[in-house]
């Protein structure tokens, strides 16, 4: 089982380091941050910031609820931290500083804390949240694991992605401390769909993506749109990466082409290879939507 475990979450991007196994270090990745327009119409990019501009491997951005900064997940040293960026100071500095390696930093509540994906000294994966500065460790939920992927629906309430054969969707609560999953075979992309309490995640049924939501009220889950994307293709990744525009829209990148689901259907936004980004995976957006945050590889952009 370790083995597995080990071979599995690597497979879904993250890089374990912990106890006595020297995983690969995980592929070398930029933050950019690229402009978005008031309306969600065609637009043609004319610019694109790299953020971190290192090698090495920086990734899976959030932004902070009041849009001034982003948390993100550095591998520095043999071990992964989380990061924040000042987007006004142009900074980035440490939040974590611990043995263990942190991943999917996430705002919740008040936001005076973050939850994150802890892997633990034996190489467990556990939900854990630190205060804002990255003080107080405190574990979320003691018997759920391994958790990859995390997303709240309330101060109380989240969906998860828990490794597995197929990876589940379980809905828990974390004053209980109690799981139940809801749905197999998911993507790591995980969100609140902005304005509600829905839980979004993405789910491969018959070789195609569907996207799903998960309703607290009725404890249900439905369909929002199949394919998951602009099109159906054998080889999209397993990861199905989307973030929601506080419009209502869900933004993809397919083949180095922005794309926007509205009311039933995906329209091509921008092309992003216009400023240098082809090969891109997670995104995340600003609360006002004035900007998005997208991963590229670092050989993949100018």
């Amino acid at each position: 089982m370790r083995t597995f475990h080990l071979v599995f979450t690597a497979l879904l991007g993250l890089a374990l380091t912990a106890g006595t196994a020297h995983a690969q270090d995980p592929p070398s990745t930029d933050l950019w941050l690229v402009p978005l327009p008031a309306s969600l119409d065609l637009f043609t990019p004319s610019d694109a910031t790299n953020l971190t501009d290192r090698d090495g491997y920086d990734n899976q951005p959030m932004f902070l609820p009041d849009g001034s900064g982003l948390l993100y997940t550095s591998f520095q040293d043999g071990q992964t931290d989380i990061y924040h960026y000042d987007l006004a100071a142009q900074v980035a500095t440490p939040v974590t500083r611990t043995p263990e390696s942190e991943y999917s930093a996430t705002p919740y509540g008040d936001a005076s804390r973050f939850s994150v994906i802890r892997v633990e000294a034996d190489g467990m994966q556990r939900l854990w949240s630190f205060d804002r500065d990255g003080q107080t460790p405190q574990l979320v939920l003691e018997d759920v694991a391994p958790v990859g992927y995390h997303a709240w629906s309330t101060d109380r309430t989240l969906g998860l992605f828990v490794l597995g054969e197929p990876p589940t969707f379980q809905v828990a609560d974390a004053t209980t401390g109690q799981s139940v999953v809801h749905a197999g075979n998911i993507g790591r992309s995980l969100h609140r769909i902005p304005g509600t309490d829905h839980i979004s995640f993405a789910q491969r049924t018959d070789d195609a993506w569907q996207l799903m939501r998960y309703v607290p009220t009725d404890n249900r889950v439905d369909t929002l749109t199949a394919p998951a994307g602009p099109a159906p293709h054998p080889q999209r990744s397993a990861a199905m990466d989307y973030a929601w525009h506080p419009s209502g829209a869900v933004l993809t990148v397919y083949d180095g082409v922005l794309y926007a689901w509205t009311e039933g259907s995906w329209e091509a936004l921008a092309d992003l290879s216009a400023v240098g980004l082809t090969d891109v995976t997670r995104l995340t957006v600003h609360p006002e939507g004035r900007a998005l945050v997208v991963v590229a590889a670092r050989n993949a952009a100018p």
